[in-house]
């Protein structure tokens, strides 16, 4: 090592010139014993600090004892070119300033990056216009020519972007520049979550390079090594197998936000390279009878949102009065589809006829936000009819029963032989059905003795449960409605929520709403829903909230409208803001 200028604080570097990826270790050595630590804060601009160490050491000469406080740095460059190492503070001292070459194209710090000819990075997004909250790909992928040991890929974490890898890695061989790689590609989700320019810090990968030496008669053979570290340099004697630290930083990704645009319309904010809302129906019928279950399977697809974005497919379907909806759970799936990441939200919904009669189920739309042609478009599902007869046991003794066709004619087989296999005989003398009847009747009896007795006893103390039940359940409108009060005044919004929403089924228990969402709808009060659709968002997306507004307006007498409309659930993960 080259030792800077002799004084009481000295610094040095191992080398004056590295490649691009490499780690450079920084010696700082103090006269004396110290527990002070030297402020390395000036370095962090343009290196990253993978590891430190501290140590003394005592001499004695001559009966003259002298003691001397070392610290070593291990630097990774953020970028290439000349790079200026600051004077340090220890102590009281200050330390020489010291530079390094990083690479060997940049003629200073502003040069852009240079990649490396062994190990580079490099990483594109999908696409450049992208709008809040609207999903981009960064696709990452990683170029060795030499084997990576105990090798760790990672993208750092912004708070403006939300950040989820999709998929697996993937492993493949590449050609450039005359040069072979192995190539690990790796997918990544970004959903900004305000508008504007947002910069995020390239990936960074971590590793461990194999130091050759002369008498290595491997080198750069992959059979004994390859990359992420799955397989190792064998340690026999005589091969070299020390290795030096490798931390390469990719370019800064630069985003530019757009904000939703002022024409854009509906409840929900859908950014999506296109969108498809399609259906099916098991059984295919436009007739069913009371209390039989239709069931609709709807499947919303978005390329450029993910699943988890796309809005709950329930709360977009209508139910004329008389029909009742029995929703799934639903299923999200994400998957890339080229180079875009494909969203999909699938739901079983049940419809239920509670009577007879000719139903129009209403049409379903969905509006979302063309992201390629920057315009405003709609899904939809056309309205369908539905016909609801009589139930199946009702409509046989109320009905005229259709002519009987006659019941086809089962001939018996010629003999018992012919209906078992060749070579299998029947013998009724030698199988005790007798014995088995009567063992079946005495069984039966049995039974239906013991499902008697059973009976009888549920009946009789039935009724007294059931009313114990009820009496020990049901809460009051008055009391669910004072406990509503105080989770207002205490701020507290999952409670306001349990208990309005008890408080309005003690009210209205005929048409008791589902959600806050359902509720809104029942009472004629447009500033009252407001207020219930800003707590179902406080609660849904766990965040902070004030009752004294919504307690304040229900404290004045409540109006119910004179339609009841339909219940609907929760609104979707990203609401209208």
């Amino acid at each position: 090592m080259s030792l800077s200028v002799q004084a009481a604080v000295t610094a040095s570097l191992d080398r004056d010139h590295i490649a691009v990826g490499e780690a450079v270790r920084l010696l700082l050595q103090r006269d004396g014993s110290t527990d002070d630590e030297p402020d390395i804060g000036p370095l962090r601009r343009d290196f990253d600090v993978l590891g430190s160490s501290k140590g003394s050491r005592v001499q004695i000469i001559n009966g003259h004892a002298s003691s001397q406080t070392e610290i070593n740095l291990v630097l990774a460059p953020k970028h290439d070119g000349l790079i200026h190492l600051p004077s340090l503070q220890w102590a009281g001292e200050m330390t020489p300033a010291l530079e390094v070459v990083v690479g060997g194209h940049a003629t200073g710090p502003s040069a852009p990056a240079a990649e490396s000819s062994h190990v580079f990075l490099t990483a594109t997004l999908d696409q450049n216009h992208v709008y809040v909250q609207a999903a981009v790909v960064l696709t990452v992928k990683l170029y060795s020519s030499e084997p990576l040991h105990e090798a760790s890929l990672e993208l750092p974490a912004n708070s403006d972007v939300l950040i989820k890898q999709i998929g697996d890695d993937k492993q493949i061989s590449e050609s450039r520049n005359g040069d072979d790689y192995q190539v690990i590609e790796r997918h990544y989700v970004l959903i900004p979550q305000r508008s504007g320019p947002i910069r995020l810090a390239g990936p960074i990968l971590n590793a461990k390079l194999v130091a050759k030496q002369a008498n290595d008669p491997f080198g750069n053979d992959p059979a004994f090594a390859n990359i992420f570290g799955r397989w190792r340099l064998p340690s026999f004697p005589g091969f070299v197998t020390a290795t030096r630290p490798f931390h390469l930083r990719a370019k800064s990704i630069e985003l530019n936000v757009q904000p939703r645009p002022a024409g854009a319309a509906g409840s929900h904010w859908l950014p999506a390279q296109s969108l498809s809302l399609e259906e099916s129906w098991r059984p295919e019928t436009t007739s069913i009878h009371t209390g039989e279950p239709l069931t609709r399977h709807l499947r919303l697809t978005a390329h450029g949102l993910t699943g988890g974005q796309l809005p709950d497919i329930n709360t977009l379907l209508l139910a004329p009065d008389g029909i009742k909806l029995y929703p799934d759970q639903p299923q999200t799936e994400d998957r890339l589809q080229g180079a875009t990441v494909q969203g999909e939200r699938a739901q079983d919904i049940a419809f239920i006829a509670q009577r007879p009669g000719h139903y129009t189920l209403p049409v379903v739309r969905l509006s979302w936000w063309d992201t390629v042609h920057s315009t405003q478009r709609e899904a939809m599902l056309p309205s369908r009819q539905l016909e609801v007869l009589p139930a199946a046991t009702g409509a046989s003794s109320a009905t005229t029963s259709p002519p009987a066709q006659p019941a086809p004619v089962i001939k018996p087989p010629t003999s018992a032989k012919a209906a078992l296999p060749a070579g299998e005989h029947l013998n009724s003398t030698s199988l005790p059905w007798p014995w088995i009847s009567l063992a079946l009747g005495l069984l039966w009896l049995v039974t239906w003795y013991a499902k008697w007795r059973t009976t009888r006893h549920t009946t009789q103390a039935t009724p007294t449960r059931i009313a114990d039940d009820a009496a020990s359940t049901a809460l009051p409108a008055g009391s669910a409605l004072e406990a509503f009060r105080d989770a207002c005044r205490n701020n507290d919004a999952q409670a306001a929520r349990r208990h309005l929403l008890e408080w309005a089924d003690a009210t209205w228990p005929t048409h008791s709403p589902l959600g806050l969402n359902a509720l809104s709808q029942l009472l004629d009060n447009e500033t009252l829903a407001e207020q219930l659709r800003q707590l179902d968002r406080a609660c849904y997306m766990n965040a902070a909230w004030e009752g004294e507004t919504l307690a304040r307006s229900l404290s004045s007498p409540l109006v119910k409208k004179t339609a009841v409309g339909p219940e609907k659930d929760l609104p979707g993960l990203y609401p209208e803001p």
